[in-house]
């Protein structure tokens, strides 16, 4: 069984910094893709980094590139996302979410088990 929590959120002004953390509690976590997908006020759910089970490969979406760095430590079995140079448009309930199929590759649609949702908001 899958049981994410996320926690990190919070209120930050633009140009902060935020590091959210999923902690894992169930089996076989070094075996399972890892992303962190975000969903605005009013939008769809959206994609906005993963990284593979061994942490060798990540992949990121255009609007977080360059900002946001995704991470884990499968000791601790824990996901990270340390987020930069934060902007008002970030601003959105952070979700992180576990591929169990323990597949190579990472696609979207994978994704399978989520976690209940940090809150990050970015101040103007």
């Amino acid at each position: 069984q899958v049981h994410l929590v996320e926690s990190g959120g919070g209120l930050v002004q633009a140009g902060g910094s935020l590091r959210l953390s999923c902690a894992h509690s169930g089996r076989f976590f070094s075996q399972y893709n890892m992303a962190w997908f975000r969903q605005a006020p009013g939008k769809e759910r959206e994609f906005a980094a993963a990284i593979s089970s061994g942490g060798d490969r990540t992949v990121y979406a255009d609007s977080v590139k360059g900002r946001f760095t995704i991470s884990r430590d499968n000791a601790k079995n824990t996901v990270y996302l340390q987020m930069n140079s934060l902007k008002p448009e970030d601003t959105a309930v952070y979700y992180c979410a576990a591929d169990t199929s323990r597949s190579y590759y990472i696609t979207k649609p994978g994704f399978d088990s989520w976690g209940q949702g940090t809150q990050v908001t970015v101040s103007s």
